[in-house]
Order: C-alpha cells, then structure tokens, then sequence
C-alpha cells in the first residue's frame, strides 16, 4: 500500500480515473472537453516520470501500473473513436490486436518461464508516439479542423499503422530470440 502513496503512482491512479471521463466526452460529442482531459493526461504521464526521479519514488508498481494506464488510454480512445466513426476499423483492430497480443503473450511467459522483461523496442516507442499524435490530431479535427491538422491526422494514423505492425513482428522476433538463446543457456 505505501507505493500506492508515492506521488508518480498517484498521477498514473489520476491517469486511470480520466479515461472513463473522456470516454463520455467523446460519447457525448464534447471533443474540446475530451482533447483538454487527453493532454492532461498526458500531462500526468510524464509528470509521473519526472517527479519518480526527482523524488526518488521509482516503485516496482510504478513500473507496471505506468504503462498499464498508458495502453488503457490509447486503445480504449482508438475503441471509442472508432465506435464514433472516426478512426477506420482497420487501424483500431491493428492496435488494439497488437496490443492484446502482446499482453497474452507476456502473461504466458510470465506464467511459464518467469520472463519478466519487455521493456519496449524503438519500434513500440515510434507506435506509442504515433499513436498519441493520431488521437490528439482525431480530437482536434473535431473542433479545430485547419488542413495541417487533417494532414497530421492522416500521417499519424499510417504511422501508427505502421508502427503497429513493424513493431509487432519486432516483438515477436525479440521474444523468439531470447527464448532460443534462453533455452540454449540451459541446454
């Protein structure tokens, strides 16, 4: 319970309360509400990093609840950005594919093996920021809709397209290469 007290876990537990809050912005059709409660969350994110380093409050809950929040925010923001008929169900089922594959298969080797290691490639860092200027840009366009920002729309979806995908068969060849190495170790 004491990590649950440090300042860091609080911002990403205050990370975890906004999403179901800009999930009914978007609903609702409030897109300047629910942009502003997006980059505050953003805010928190990296705020949380910020102040577990300077307070020296890292925590092993941090560890895992920060990027937890972070994959809960984006992909429940593509699921309902799509259920809105902004964003194609192409991208959507890519991400949230790419993202509930890869939770699946941490837990397994999590359960098996004890891997406990994935921290992310370049690749997943390139789609996570792909991924947040995408939705920034679609909750933009619903208020603010100038040609740059159609356009960043536009490039950053690809992008997270193809972040989505190069960054899942990145993983995949990452986690068969340490379980091949791993296995020879103990051969």
């Amino acid at each position: 319970m004491n990590q649950l007290r440090a300042a860091p876990n609080q911002l990403t537990l205050v990370r975890l309360c906004i999403i179901p809050f800009i999930v009914l912005m978007v609903l609702d059709g409030h897109y300047r509400t629910a942009f502003a409660l997006f980059v505050f969350a953003g805010i928190t994110d990296g705020m949380d990093g910020l102040l577990a380093r300077w307070l020296r409050q890292r925590t092993t809950l941090g560890q895992y609840l920060d990027p937890v929040a972070d994959k809960l925010l984006l992909s429940t923001l593509f699921l309902v950005l799509h259920h809105e008929n902004l964003i194609s169900r192409r991208v959507t089922v890519l991400v949230f594919g790419r993202d509930l594959g890869i939770l699946i298969v941490a837990a397994i080797l999590y359960a098996s093996v004890g891997m406990r290691d994935f921290r992310p490639s370049i690749f997943g860092k390139a789609n996570t920021l792909a991924q947040i200027i995408a939705l920034t840009a679609v909750l933009l366009s619903q208020f603010y809709a100038p040609a740059p920002v159609i356009s960043i729309r536009r490039l950053a979806l690809q992008a997270t397209v193809d972040f989505t995908v190069l960054s899942g068969f990145h993983y995949a060849w990452l986690i068969t290469r340490r379980l091949s190495l791993s296995s020879a170790a103990h051969s």
